[in-house]
């Protein structure tokens, strides 16, 4: 009785204190002033609040607003900051006017390491008063902790001494959106931040729909490499089968949330919240879901619950508060075991983790990870990995556990990134089509006499593994594609990238067919269904018909730009002749329609880098 007095109390005083106040909607579009074009990605705060949003791909919003005196500030890196006085309007639709972008150097004392450390950050000069302003910049992290695993670019193999070349195909987006966080901050990703497959494949590309007996297409392409003409460039392309949402078999999902005291920040469990909120929206009545949550220990804060429930679902994210240590693995061992509870058979069993990776108490080593979660797989149940934040983010940490855990990987840096992976591409982050997907390609050392795969470095196997239906590799989802590119240098070709010297003790031979066929290799694939355990076997082979750069698809030429932009973040061995001018130029002839904007963002990002790379 006491307590219900006390509760009284405390809500009477908050409304005599904090009176209601009537908020309305508005809504409205965010145009480009030169050319008319919308403009994804702008900040919309309401002035004097932390309430706001960001445009999307149409340059559209919607924000809530009080009755009287609202003031919105639409902000957007290279554009004129604008405020707008609400009054009694109920659209309003802005242009924003480009603006002066400069580079500024920031120097940090950092007191502990008893140095200064240097950041570069873009700021916006307003013209008309001189006004420095810094949408997107966040202060310089003194005691940086975050972790990526040491990349060793592959080389160049020959054909003789090694035909084969096996892979896991990686749906991963990672990467991309984290260097998009480092450009938007005005600073250089670290390179081994930098993994070429993955923002290679954070595009749509436009593959024909699978028509036959397996669930996806192999497309393949052949021409020059642009940065190495004398070079050939492979494009091998996979599209997973799009499946309708109401043909989606039910899921059980388990959303484990990382509320330790390292999530205490805006781009970490608010914009959290703000993106499982949108996902929540997506779930059907036959989906449900549970909410396990971990600091310094694991608890469960809603159990498996109907998605038709999606007020009482919000309700539980809504409460979620950061603070304490990180028990990671006791989280994992808790959303596993409500997982398989509450098992559907046939059904789309996953568990969801979002976390900035900074796990600190009980498993927390990488190998310790690894070892858990190739246990929990076993029992059907996939994994989404969600990272966020900055600062001390554990990317190493996050692509080992997507890795080993029959599932994807995806780094979510704003509102924006949350719509793309959980609302946009709903079906293929959640939706398995086919589970360990691998590839094997076979050179015909007739044609070529060396190659190279370009990227997917932690995703090589042995060629033995292929066969080898008990060895774990990547999984494709609902409309997903995958693509891989391998740039070949072709028999007759003097190259530095190739200096062994001749064998003393044994000589290779080649079967005299290969010179009487045009097959400059053939691509192998291997798969299974997503509930299988027995693999199904593809083959596609690829001739020699190579096509001028200027007649090649855009899917061909947009790979390729994104692929040199890659080599150049990392300042690549193999970038050859490219450059941030010719990669602009490359992507500009190949960006399509871009319905979604991401191509005209992936633009954006190479001028910001141009930039940062002239300091």
């Amino acid at each position: 009785m006491k307590r219900t007095i006390f509760l009284f109390l405390i809500v009477t005083f908050s409304m005599a204190h904090n009176p209601v106040q009537i908020d309305r909607i508005i809504t409205g579009k965010v145009t480009d002033a030169e050319n008319g074009q919308p403009l994804p990605s702008v900040s919309i705060i309401l002035k004097g609040t932390n309430r706001g949003v960001v445009t999307d791909r149409r340059g559209s919003y919607s924000i809530r607003v009080p009755e009287k005196g609202a003031v919105l500030v639409f902000r957007m890196i290279g554009y004129k900051t604008q405020e707008v006085a609400v009054g009694k309007k109920g659209l309003i639709d802005v242009a924003m006017e480009p603006d002066i972008v400069r580079l500024e150097e920031v120097v940090v004392m950092d007191k502990a390491a008893g140095k200064k450390s240097r950041h570069l950050r873009q700021a916006l000069q307003a013209e008309s008063d001189g006004v420095i302003f810094q949408p997107y910049f966040e202060a310089p992290i003194l005691h940086n902790t975050e972790e990526y695993a040491t990349l060793h670019e592959n080389i160049f193999l020959q054909a003789t001494r090694n035909p084969l070349s096996t892979f896991s195909i990686d749906v991963d987006a990672a990467s991309y959106s984290n260097v998009r966080r480092f450009l938007n901050n005005g600073q250089l990703p670290p390179k081994d931040a930098v993994r070429i497959e993955e923002m290679v494949n954070y595009f749509h590309y436009e593959y024909d729909q699978p028509k036959g007996e397996h669930p996806f297409n192999v497309i393949t392409e052949l021409s020059q490499a642009p940065w190495q003409p004398h070079h050939k460039l492979v494009h091998i392309g996979l599209k997973g089968k799009d499946i309708p949402l109401g043909d989606l078999p039910p899921s059980n999902l388990v959303f484990l949330i990382d509320v330790s005291g390292s999530m205490n920040a805006p781009n970490k469990l608010p914009l959290l919240k703000s993106a499982f909120t949108m996902l929540v929206e997506q779930l059907r009545t036959a989906d449900k879901v549970a909410i396990v949550v971990y600091a310094g220990a694991a608890g469960v804060v809603l159990p498996s619950t109907s998605g038709a429930e999606k007020s009482r679902i919000l309700g539980a994210l809504d409460q979620l508060q950061a603070g304490g240590s990180t028990a990671g693995g006791a989280g994992i061992q808790l959303a596993y075991s409500i997982a398989k509870q509450n098992l559907i058979h046939q059904g789309n069993n996953r568990v969801i983790l979002a976390t900035d990776g900074d796990f600190n108490v009980g498993a927390s080593s990488n190998a310790a990870m690894e070892r858990l979660i190739e246990e929990k797989r076993k029992d059907g149940i996939f994994l989404t990995v969600l990272g966020f934040g900055m600062g001390n983010y554990k990317d190493s940490k996050m692509e080992i556990l997507a890795d080993k855990g029959n599932g994807n990987y995806a780094y979510i840096d704003n509102i924006l990134e949350a719509r793309k992976v959980l609302v946009d591409e709903f079906g293929g982050t959640l939706f398995t089509i086919a589970k360990d997907v691998k590839l094997q390609v076979e050179f015909n050392p007739a044609s070529v006499q060396a190659y190279r795969l370009i990227g997917y470095e932690n995703r090589k196997l042995q060629n033995e593994d292929f066969n080898n239906d008990k060895k774990d590799a990547g999984d494709l989802g609902s409309g997903h594609t995958v693509t891989a590119l391998y740039e070949i240098i072709p028999v007759g070709v003097k190259s530095d990238f190739i200096p062994l010297d001749k064998l003393k003790y044994q000589s290779s031979t080649v079967n005299p067919s290969a010179y009487k066929t045009k097959e400059m290799l053939t691509v192998k694939l291997r798969y299974k269904d997503p509930q299988g355990s027995k693999s199904k076997l593809l083959v596609e082979p690829v001739s020699d018909t190579s096509k001028a750069w200027d007649t090649t698809s855009d899917n061909f030429r947009w790979s390729a730009a994104v692929a040199s932009f890659g080599m150049l973040l990392r300042d690549s061995d193999f970038k050859g002749g490219a450059s941030y001018s010719q990669v602009l130029t490359w992507a500009q002839g190949a960006k399509g329609e871009d319905m979604e904007g991401y191509r005209t963002e992936f633009i954006r990002m190479v001028k910001s880098c141009q930039l940062l790379a002239r300091r």
